[in-house]
């Protein structure tokens, strides 16, 4: 069976929040470089795994991993030039790809590839549209493939080569998404930000929301509830 037509790769980091509130600065995400446990000699390469360090880690701390079932995906609708390649891909260009699916690749941020590492297969994701005029929700996509190799890293052509990942050894992961629906109307980020910063002062299940807490990922997880209460917001008129 042929791969689903590669998408074209999403801008990394995130929007330029156009609305941002001046009172608060997003917690930055450092790109720093992981460091990777050698091999030893004679042992066959093999996919690495955060699983092993995050028990490690867990049990160092005492704390458990949350687990996420939704998510919050950022790409570009707008056209957008990075060393020649157009970075544009929009809902709309999902739902003109074969079976309506595609790879979602290009993510160049350790903490994004981890969050799409942990997704599974039947998952739900919002399409949020940045880098754009009027950012926000435009519908919903589902995860349909694992985590597996994002080829783009090799490819010296495209916009998101990375010369320090290795074949034997590769840094970035992808994950395959098909379109589920339009949402109901288009749920823009200033809107949201009015309940973010309603919640955060006096509760609610957007007051801690990835969108606004960690805003310069592409890749984003959603709790059940921050999920439930921005679909609720399709039927509000505004």
């Amino acid at each position: 069976m042929s791969s689903p037509q590669r998408k074209r790769a999403k801008s990394e980091p995130a929007d330029v929040q156009k609305v941002a509130d001046k009172t608060s600065k997003p917690l930055k995400v450092p790109e720093e470089k992981m460091p990777t446990k050698k091999k030893a000699k004679g042992t066959a390469p093999r996919r690495k795994s955060s699983t092993k360090a995050s028990t490690i880690e867990e049990e160092r701390t005492g704390t458990q991993k949350n687990v996420y079932t939704y998510w919050l995906m950022k790409s570009e609708p707008e056209s957008r030039l990075e060393n020649g390649v157009d970075m544009k891909f929009g809902i709309e260009d999902l739902k003109g790809q074969p079976n309506q699916t595609a790879c979602w690749d290009g993510v160049r941020n350790y903490q994004a590839r981890n969050f799409m590492k942990d997704m599974k297969i039947g998952q739900e994701a919002f399409f949020y549209h940045s880098n754009c005029k009027e950012p926000g929700i435009a519908g919903i996509m589902k995860i349909v493939k694992e985590a597996y190799v994002d080829h783009t890293q090799f490819a010296k052509k495209d916009a998101h080569y990375d010369p320090t990942s290795q074949q034997e050894n590769p840094k970035w992961f992808m994950v395959d998404v098909q379109f589920v629906r339009m949402t109901k109307r288009f749920i823009s980020l200033a809107e949201l930000k009015r309940y973010y910063q309603e919640q955060a002062a006096t509760g609610g299940p957007l007051k801690n929301i990835a969108l606004f807490t960690r805003s310069r990922l592409s890749v984003q997880p959603l709790t059940k509830e921050e999920y439930e209460f921005i679909l609720s917001l399709e039927d509000v008129k505004t």
